[in-house]
């Protein structure tokens, strides 16, 4: 029977398993969503790594030389400007340091930046239910500049499911993943159907864009992305910085709202525009719907441009990128579940998420397109968990044994206790009682329990 909402009448009876010992608990792999994993930058001729994502300290700095990347069209890839270094993805501690604490530093204990923290309490709740790290307890971080379905996500994601099903003595991967990592694994399913159904015994998505998350991801291509906001954004990367990169993204094109998903209201971007005609002026608010916001990105982004290493490098609206996107589109609505696979869906509720964008007003119109870049949005909001509205991640198109909605932002999922007690339910599992506090983390606890 399939629960399509419900908050805390979700509890049943629960059957737990023996979890003395971790060989008799199914191993899980934590997947995590765009700029959920740290990545370094690495010096092609030395080895030495530093990190680029996240840090606080020279943090536009160190992106913008050294994250800062371009399309290749032939190879499907976004490559890194700087020709010295490549972006890698850690994977220490059976890759669940890259998707801990973002920024690990000593600085974080000091500003208290809880956006930081991905699936450090995810990670300990799980230890502390038995599972132990390279035997049933496995992460999987990935550079989100690149496309979903891209090979070397793909392989890494093949790779990691073979580690954890050989590692925990041949017993079927449970995955947990969040945000845009729903999407990624959604591609694997539909790429490698058999090998997901090899080795993939549950899948638990949180907080998923199925269909795109509309005002976010179109508001993004335009203007950029703040992660933070007020004080703390001035230790972070610049909205322009993150605008710069993630124009040639192939994830956030894929991103965009779905224009073949029946939407209860069709998603738009809207613009008070200044018109001339026989030298009279007038002001209309002009509708772009998913098909044709292609338009108006063209339009608004034929004059992106920015300055690397004293050379002016154009950033128009990528259609290559587009074109890739739209394909991986197709690829993620003919996924299907295996039979023997069971699915569940988290989602979040009673927060505003922006679904509509508008830019300019009445009173003071877009005059030129490319003015856009350099606007504040307005929105329109709808329900979901402060990023992806509920109408999309709810739209999953699979058979679920079990749809959940609980009151929780976007990033709040993966600390929130009924997200915890949900995932303990449907993986069997519990907390073991001890005396003495466990070790789960190679990251220091920045906020004391």
């Amino acid at each position: 029977m399939i629960s399509d909402w419900s908050f805390s009448d979700c509890f049943g009876k629960k059957e737990f398993v023996d979890n003395d010992d971790a060989d008799g608990i199914d191993p899980v792999l934590l997947v995590s969503g765009i700029g959920g994993s740290i990545m370094n930058s690495k010096d092609k001729k030395s080895g030495n790594e530093i990190r680029v994502w996240v840090r606080v300290l020279l943090a536009n700095w160190e992106f913008q030389k050294r994250a800062w990347s371009i399309y290749n069209p032939k190879t499907g890839y976004t490559e890194s400007l700087d020709k010295n270094s490549e972006i890698v993805v850690p994977d220490d501690d059976y890759g669940l340091y890259a998707i801990d604490i973002l920024d690990p530093s000593a600085v974080m204990k000091c500003l208290k930046m809880e956006e930081v923290y991905q699936y450090h309490d995810m990670i300990d709740m799980l230890v502390k239910c038995g599972h132990k790290k390279g035997t049933t307890l496995f992460g999987y971080g990935y550079d989100f500049r690149q496309s979903n379905r891209i090979g070397k996500g793909m392989e890494g994601l093949k790779a990691k499911l073979e580690n954890a099903y050989k590692a925990s003595g041949g017993r079927k991967v449970n995955i947990i993943s969040h945000s845009m990592g729903g999407l990624l694994v959604s591609c694997f399913l539909s790429l490698y159907h058999d090998v997901f159904e090899k080795y993939v015994n549950k899948w638990i998505c949180i907080a998923c864009p199925f269909q795109g998350a509309p005002g976010c991801i179109n508001d993004t291509l335009l203007t950029g992305l703040q992660f933070l906001e007020g004080f703390e954004s001035y230790f972070f990367v610049s909205r322009w910085a993150m605008h710069q990169l993630l124009v040639e993204c192939p994830s956030i094109y894929e991103m965009l709202p779905n224009p073949e998903f029946k939407w209860e209201k069709q998603p738009q971007i809207q613009v008070w525009r200044k018109q001339s005609e026989n030298n009279e002026t007038s002001v209309k608010l002009e509708t772009y719907g998913p098909n044709e916001s292609i338009t108006l990105f063209e339009e608004a982004l034929k004059d992106n441009e920015l300055n690397y290493g004293g050379k002016s490098i154009a950033l128009p609206f990528n259609k290559s990128i587009l074109k890739w996107a739209t394909e991986t589109r197709e690829i993620l609505n003919k996924a299907q579940l295996p039979d023997g696979v069971k699915f569940y869906n988290i989602f979040g509720a009673s927060f505003e998420s922006p679904f509509d964008v508008r830019y300019g007003t009445e009173t003071y119109p877009i005059e030129d397109m490319p003015q856009i870049c350099h606007t504040i949005p307005q929105y329109s909001y709808v329900n979901g968990d402060g990023t992806v509205p509920l109408e999309s991640a709810k739209g999953d198109w699979f058979s679920a044994t079990e749809r959940v909605g609980v009151s929780a932002t976007h990033r709040g999922l993966l600390s929130d206790e009924t997200v915890f007690q949900l995932i303990q339910q449907w993986l069997g599992i519990e907390p073991k009682k001890s005396s003495r506090r466990a070790k789960t983390s190679k990251v220091v606890d920045a906020f004391p329990k």
